[in-house]
């Protein structure tokens, strides 16, 4: 189709045309990354001041607009969820923290609770129709270039280019102010550690617990992917997905044909995901058979009642420390943050929703601390500065390798019965006498 031309710039005349001193960019979150206009923009260092980046669990190896400008003369870089590079870059005081739970992102743009000057979207490369595909990070990318002032897509080459049932996946090139093109890296690989005797443990005592038809929502991190692997070995049947990450743990299900979405009640037959991160074997799988997923963006996927809908919902997450009343901190150490909440909300409540379903918080009993001595990760109550990502009225089921507790409906008393039981030994006693302090009868 026709297509006007002159929207089509090189990256250095889309930053200068797009970027203002003052401006708040958003440059998206995971995988997808808008890299060529990230280095042009990082060019203007020094003729700018005060422009504000968001992003979030980035896992590329650099930030050009970061790495440039240690000294953050011209620009300061916010994340939604610190990755793994952000978190080396938080170490050097190069990255400011957002909280926010992930289905509530949509509702800052679309309210104006928070702005958008410019937006650089990453897409992959067009059909002959002009529709372009969100490659492997929907996120809330519709809402928050609906949003912005100055629109900018950056054609990936390397993206895969499904655009999901219904066009839940594309956007089309007449909605960019800009379209910038050129010469991508390969994409940005997530890989993890190999799962240890008790990751395996706590995913044999999960996997039990998930019947023929699930719908799987798996969180990132060993013993998801350990519980994938057991699944895909069994003689489980009919799996589905529904997620907010699809990684190459749904790719091993369908490979041993345990993942056909045959029994869900919403998006039958399609896997449903808002970000792809993982290997370029599952980037492929996404690009070679579009026809099996329907990507769509956070309002639609985190939906917790969207997610109710679903019979059978299994949602798997880790933990950093659960304490004795049941209440979770995933994602700081103290008051230092490792990573964010992200979905995790989201898809606890939405298992709550969903009849059958089940929330499982999986973490190893203890952690070993610098001087070699354990400490237990079910602790009596979250230290002061430590963060409560998720209160004890949300947490379901928790796991470690000494067994598997459901907490829905006990009291005080017996929600911290029912956590010492699964801590290690060695602390069982130290925690029943502070719940006999503090929550037995009076």
């Amino acid at each position: 189709m026709e297509l006007d031309r002159s929207k089509f710039v090189t990256p250095e005349v889309a930053a200068e045309r797009a970027v203002r001193s003052g401006d708040w960019v958003d440059y998206g979150f995971g995988g997808g990354y808008p890299e060529l206009m990230d280095r042009a923009l990082a060019a203007r260092k020094g003729r700018l001041t005060d422009v504000k980046i968001r992003g979030g669990l980035v896992i590329r190896p650099r930030i050009e607009v970061v790495e440039c400008d240690p000294e953050q003369i011209s620009f300061h870089y916010y994340s939604w969820h610190l990755g793994d590079y952000e978190r080396k870059l938080q170490a050097r005081g190069l990255v400011q923290f957002l909280p926010m739970i992930l289905r509530s992102l949509p509702c800052l743009y679309r309210d104006r609770h928070i702005r958008c000057d410019a937006a650089f979207v990453p897409v992959s490369l067009p059909d002959d129709q002009g529709y372009c595909g969100l490659g492997i990070s929907n996120y809330a990318w519709r809402t928050i270039f609906q949003s912005a002032r100055t629109v900018v897509f950056e054609i990936n080459e390397r993206l895969p280019r499904l655009q999901g049932v219904d066009g839940s996946h594309r956007v089309h090139l007449s909605e960019a102010d800009y379209i910038v093109e050129g010469e991508h890296e390969p994409l940005p690989l997530r890989t993890y550690r190999d799962p240890s005797p008790t990751d395996l443990r706590i995913a044999q005592l999960v996997a039990q617990e998930i019947p023929d038809g699930a719908v799987l929502s798996l969180g990132v991190g060993s013993v998801p992917f350990a519980v994938a692997s057991m699944l895909a070995d069994s003689d489980i049947k009919d799996l589905g997905c529904h997620t907010g990450t699809i990684s190459d743990a749904f790719l091993r299900l369908f490979q041993k044909g345990k993942l056909t979405n045959s029994r869900k009640e919403v998006d039958r037959g399609y896997a449903t995901w808002n970000l792809a991160m993982g290997s370029q074997e599952l980037y492929d799988w996404l690009d070679r058979e579009p026809g099996l997923f329907r990507p769509s963006d956070v309002d639609y996927v985190h939906s917790p009642e969207r997610i109710g809908q679903m019979s059978n919902v299994i949602s798997i997450n880790g933990g950093v420390e659960l304490d004795l009343m049941g209440q979770e901190n995933a994602e700081s150490a103290g008051a230092r943050q490792l990573s964010g909440i992200g979905g995790q909300l989201d898809f606890l409540e939405g298992a709550f929703r969903s009849k059958g379903g089940k929330g499982f918080i999986c973490l190893n009993s203890t952690h070993q601390k610098k001087d070699g001595t354990l400490k237990s990760n079910i602790v009596p109550c979250i230290p002061a500065g430590s963060v409560v990502s998720a209160p004890r009225t949300m947490i379901q089921y928790m796991a470690t390798e000494y067994g598997v507790v459901n907490l829905t409906g006990l009291s005080l008393l017996e929600r911290a019965q029912a956590m010492a039981s699964i801590a290690h030994p060695s602390f069982r006693e130290e925690l029943l006498r502070y719940a006999g302090e503090h929550f037995g009868t009076r």
